[in-house]
């Protein structure tokens, strides 16, 4: 598997305002990697490359489909060519909760499948030109089986491993490296609106290590933490006679522990 360097050009950082995004950017920084940074958000893109020198602003919107081809070309022209790609923007809408909604479903589907599509477009086209390239995309564990009350949440994560998998298929042998990430819960303004228990969450600066430890030495999947991915991939394996009673019984589990915190409150 090809494994970008330093050397080999600069890291391209989606949904790189807060959470993930930003704390592998500067993850990455620390590692030497010249990184360009892309969100909608410029004052805060402007505020994490005022922490390294080597992170460089380039505002978008990863739904503009002509807006991220044109900010590859404006990345590569400006700092040479992208050897690795993390596509991290994603969005949950705790709405969803709350029933179904075909407009929020949809919004989840053009921010999390539709911005990364975009991304991939130009970014492949790139590095296929070149022979080689690395890229991640941001799934979660979310993605390995339904989950109540993440209906748009999970099938967008479903639909990015599913992607990611018929990459790496197409891609490896013509040089590129395609990886999927799936996180657990991460201490993230995602994960802050939440209303029910996070077993094993982490810090975003922690999860940035394991991330950018994947990109230098993990296989196709970076799934962690451990503890959580194994035993929920092995539930996913489970027939639904069994799979369906676990899942209630875990999220009953969870407004239990929430209850209980609020009634201490």
């Amino acid at each position: 598997m090809y494994r970008a360097q330093p050397n080999d050009g600069i890291a391209w950082v989606t949904g790189a305002s807060s959470g993930i995004g930003r704390a592998v950017a500067l993850e990455l920084a620390r590692r030497r990697f010249n990184v360009a940074a892309t969100a909608r958000r410029a004052a805060e893109l402007e505020a994490l490359a005022s922490e390294s020198h080597n992170i460089f602003s380039f505002p978008g919107d990863t739904t503009n489909r002509a807006a991220m081809a044109a900010r590859v070309s404006d990345i590569e022209a400006a700092h040479g060519p992208i050897a690795l790609a993390f596509l991290n923007a994603g969005v949950y809408f705790i709405a969803e909760r709350d029933g179904f909604s075909a407009g929020l479903v949809w919004r989840t589907f053009e921010i999390n499948v539709g911005g990364t599509v975009n991304c991939l477009d130009p970014v492949l086209a790139a590095m296929k030109g070149r022979g080689k390239g690395q890229i991640a995309l941001t799934s979660s564990l979310a993605g390995y089986g339904g989950i109540e009350g993440s209906a748009a949440y999970g099938s967008t994560k479903a639909a990015l491993i599913c992607m990611a998998e018929a990459l790496r298929l197409t891609y490896e042998q013509l040089g590129l490296t395609v990886q999927v990430v799936n996180p657990g819960f991460v201490q993230t303004a995602m994960t802050e609106q939440a209303d029910f228990e996070m077993p094993f969450i982490m810090s975003a600066d922690r999860a940035a290590k394991i991330i950018c430890d994947g990109f230098e030495k993990s296989g196709f999947e970076i799934a962690f933490p451990r503890r959580l991915a194994y035993p929920f991939k092995a539930m996913c394996l489970l027939p639904y006679a069994l799979f369906f009673p676990l899942m209630r019984r875990a999220a009953e589990r969870a407004r239990r522990q929430v209850g209980r915190r609020a009634f201490h409150l």
